[in-house]
């Protein structure tokens, strides 16, 4: 079975985004807040490793159809990881630029 591209890049978290309407922005403990965001972006990276752990289960027990699926799985996860860990480290690196500005 042969997965098209967009059903691969569809199950990998998204980065947020910003709406473009003319409204006040809201603060981060509100509704739709960076907060919120991060969040989310977390369920959607454990999501996606659920799904990779529980098709190398069905890979390991012989109940997988195509071995495919699992490889494709165990991509997505890492490359997900990946850059969850890339976001993270430009943040980290934002966070202490800001920090050694002068006043």
């Amino acid at each position: 079975m042969v997965v098209p591209i967009g059903a691969v890049t569809a199950a990998l978290p998204t980065l947020p985004t910003q709406a473009t309407t003319s409204a006040a922005p809201t603060s981060g403990a509100g509704a739709g807040g960076f907060g919120d965001k991060v969040a989310q972006a977390m369920d959607d990276l454990q999501a996606v490793h659920t799904t990779a752990d529980k098709t190398a289960q069905l890979a390991a027990t012989g109940q997988l159809s195509d071995p495919s699926e699992y490889m494709i799985a165990a991509t997505q996860a890492s490359l997900a990881t990946e850059l969850t860990v890339a976001v993270r480290n430009k943040a980290v690196e934002a966070f202490n630029s800001i920090m050694s500005m002068g006043i």
